[in-house]
């Protein structure tokens, strides 16, 4: 296993660097989510991974509402296209906040239960899709640690592969104990009425709750969410853990803040449980 330290990459851009703002911006993005009592139990959630200043509300509200096990999946896309179609880092994670490390124990079993992931630090190096979601988790446990995988465009089976293996790891330890986040964000840059029609589409088809149709229905229609890969491992693997309902938290867009709505990128939280 890797050994070495993956340094922040966006820290500075998509969320504060220094420690003080960065609390500070995460106690004003969630301040009625301090309770941890409330939070429930789930088996994955869909969060956005925009700079916070455009979704950080939205990952805020619905990582708020989760109970956080120290050990989290993370499942997001490679924007980058650096490093293997599927990767997961074994590096320490030198964040703000302050490290995190990898599950080495669930790494090592994920990497014997399947042969469609690579340890591969390349593919994480400069990828913002679930760091961005790290500060959120930290801040509601402090004994975090977690199992990043980043995913490029594969086939349907490839990522069914992946799913069921995932579940089947997930299963060799006690229920709640590890959470799945899959990093998406919804429709880029396209005006807000088209926007909105394709990402409820979508948020229909992923409450449906079957996972082929859901990646058909992105992937068939050119639909530019970039999370779809992740998206679809997060359900395939919850319903095999016996997942039965999702629950849309919050939807918006890039326009709420901006005030432009001809070009948007839109933002969704949702919880499967």
């Amino acid at each position: 296993m890797d050994n070495s330290i993956r340094l922040p990459s966006v820290a500075g851009r998509f969320y504060p660097e220094d420690i003080s703002d960065l609390r500070h911006v995460l106690q004003e993005l969630s301040p009625d989510k301090s309770r941890s009592d409330t939070r429930e139990n789930v088996l994955a959630a869909v969060s956005p991974h925009a700079g916070y200043l455009y979704s950080g509300d939205v990952a805020a509200e619905t990582l708020g509402m989760i109970h956080i096990p120290e050990t989290v999946v993370l499942l997001g896309p490679n924007h980058t296209g650096k490093g293997s179609p599927v990767a997961l880092s074994t590096a320490v994670w030198d964040m703000p906040l302050g490290p995190v490390p990898v599950n080495l124990d669930f790494a090592d079993t994920l990497l014997r239960e399947t042969d469609t992931i690579q340890q591969d630090e390349l593919a994480h190096r400069y990828e913002h899709s679930l760091e961005v979601q790290i500060p959120f988790l930290q801040a509601a446990q402090e004994k975090l640690s977690i199992v990043p995988i980043t995913l490029s465009h594969i086939s349907y089976q490839t990522l069914e592969k992946l799913g069921l293996a995932l579940a089947q790891v997930i299963q060799k330890y006690p229920a709640g104990e590890i959470l799945i986040v899959a990093s998406s964000d919804m429709t880029h840059y396209e005006p807000r009425e088209a926007a909105r029609k394709k990402d409820h589409y979508v948020l229909k088809k992923l409450a449906d709750m079957d996972p082929n149709i859901l990646y058909r229905s992105v992937t068939g229609h050119n639909i530019s969410m970039c999370g779809i890969m992740p998206v679809t491992v997060a359900l395939i693997a919850a319903l095999e853990l016996g997942a039965t309902k999702t629950e849309l938290v919050r939807y918006t867009d890039s326009g709420t803040v901006t005030g432009d709505t001809s070009q948007v990128v839109g933002y969704a939280g949702v919880l499967i449980s």
